[in-house]
């Protein structure tokens, strides 16, 4: 695209007529996770000031989803899949199977350039983690997260996500 070199990054710098002819330009990537999980994740690199996951989840909750950092803001607000039609959906969890077959399809050998990645001990670890966390939650909390998750859980199929119920 013509001015793809320019200063600005951001889809709303530009008019619509530019945001069309740019984005049928390119292929579209969306590289997505289950919300719980980005919740811990983002836990854990201390991203929060919260001495249990419980505080930090309330603190979640209570910024709200317009004030939310960007680390746990749902991922339907950050990356429109209603207005972008994005031509790949890769999940966490299936990065070693999916990213092959990405690198593939753009006609570039697919194993020899990736990292040798452990998707199942991954997932096993993730599902150990939320099981944990998620213990530590109220039923209200819960709730809750579902409810400010409910977009992305409704967009993805992110079926064994403990917000999922």
């Amino acid at each position: 695209y013509r001015r793809q070199h320019t200063k600005e990054t951001q889809l709303s710098k530009f008019n619509q007529t530019e945001i069309k002819a740019m984005l049928g330009s390119y292929t579209k990537v969306l590289f997505v996770r289950d919300p719980f999980q980005r919740l811990i994740a983002t836990f854990l690199q201390g991203v929060g000031i919260s001495p249990s996951f419980s505080s930090f989840v309330q603190d979640v909750l209570d910024s709200g989803t317009h004030n939310a950092s960007v680390a746990w803001k749902p991922l339907v607000s950050l990356c429109r899949p209603c207005l972008i039609h994005y031509d790949y959906v890769v999940m966490f969890g299936f990065l070693g199977q999916e990213l092959g077959h990405l690198l593939r399809q753009a006609g570039l050998p697919g194993a020899s350039l990736l990292p040798e990645l452990t998707d199942t001990q991954a997932q096993w670890t993730y599902r150990w983690l939320s099981e944990q966390m998620f213990s530590e939650l109220s039923v209200q909390q819960r709730k809750q997260l579902s409810r400010f998750y409910g977009w992305d859980l409704a967009a993805f199929p992110f079926s064994s996500s403990f917000l999922s119920d």
